[in-house]
């Protein structure tokens, strides 16, 4: 808990430097980032990883921005808490910003419900004029793989393989249409609420193909659980919905995908279990069939 015990200060402070009252502590995630529930509406997210690749207050500035445009939409996304200015706050050496609350279930989102909402919130984004990089993820995680060679992370042939693979796809989506993403829209930033289906996680929100979020969404069904029914049930729905999809550019968000992912795991999971262990091994195995 000591680890931990400043940025829920951090939280806690800046929260009652506003006019709330924290009435409780619950840690509803703990990892890099360190998600608080606070009060009976109130959820703070905290940056613990102060000296990690990701330093200033930029990437949650861009989440604010496109998380509160697409809430004024009505899409579906968790809201930034009313009461609160949205910040980024800056306390005690931790970036944080305020959510609303609210109840998840227990249930498995259905595919159908899935391809949907991801389509509402790009046809939304659409119209959203404020400014985002291109390609961010994918170039930030390029210029990462220099720290993660000279730390040891990686050997040299998993280096050079996860580098050609980026700068390839890098190359090949940039001839694609750009829009607004949500950059990292993986199942886990999708939750089922007792309110429906909520997006969340807006920090790596960038410009690129609407395919990137796709093959994010698509990724583990596919390849490590094998399930492409499930894959196949949400892509028809985002089609259905009115989304296009360009089968050539999902092939390779679908390539740069498993190379962020790997490249990102000696920062999010630096102590993996044999589960995670596994997963890095197949998605790096996959990535050598794709030469």
């Amino acid at each position: 808990m000591n680890e931990i015990a400043i940025p829920i200060r951090a939280a806690r402070e800046v929260a009652m430097a506003h006019g709330a009252v924290p009435d409780r502590c619950e840690i509803l995630q703990n990892g890099s980032t360190l998600v608080l529930r606070l009060g009976e509406s109130l959820v703070a997210r905290v940056i613990r990883d102060v000296d990690g690749p990701r330093q200033g207050s930029e990437w949650f500035a861009r989440e604010n921005a496109v998380a509160q445009y697409l809430a004024r939409q009505g899409a579906p996304v968790i809201p930034m808490h009313a009461e609160l200015p949205p910040g980024p706050h800056v306390h005690l050496g931790h970036t944080l910003n305020f959510w609303k609350f609210v109840s998840v279930t227990d249930l498995e989102p259905e595919p159908r419900a899935i391809g949907q909402t991801l389509f509402q919130c790009h046809d939304l984004l659409r119209g959203f004029d404020g400014e985002l990089p291109e390609l961010a993820i994918l170039t930030e995680s390029l210029a990462l793989l220099d720290t993660l060679e000279e730390g040891g992370h990686f050997s040299r042939a998993t280096i050079e393989l996860l580098r050609e693979r980026l700068d390839s796809s890098t190359q090949a989506l940039a001839a694609f249409p750009f829009q607004p993403l949500h950059g990292d829209a993986h199942p886990g930033n999708l939750l089922n609420t007792t309110i429906g289906l909520l997006w969340t996680d807006w920090e790596d929100t960038f410009l690129g193909p609407v395919e990137w979020d796709l093959a994010s969404i698509i990724w583990n069904s596919r390849i490590l659980d094998e399930s492409n029914a499930h894959a196949d049930g949400i892509l028809d729905a985002y089609v259905e919905a009115g989304g296009k999809i360009d089968f050539d550019a999902l092939h390779h968000s679908m390539i740069a995908r498993a190379a962020v992912m790997s490249a990102w795991y000696p920062i999010l999971y630096p102590e993996p279990n044999e589960v995670r262990q596994a997963k890095l091994a197949r998605r790096l195995e996959w990535l050598e069939e794709m030469g």
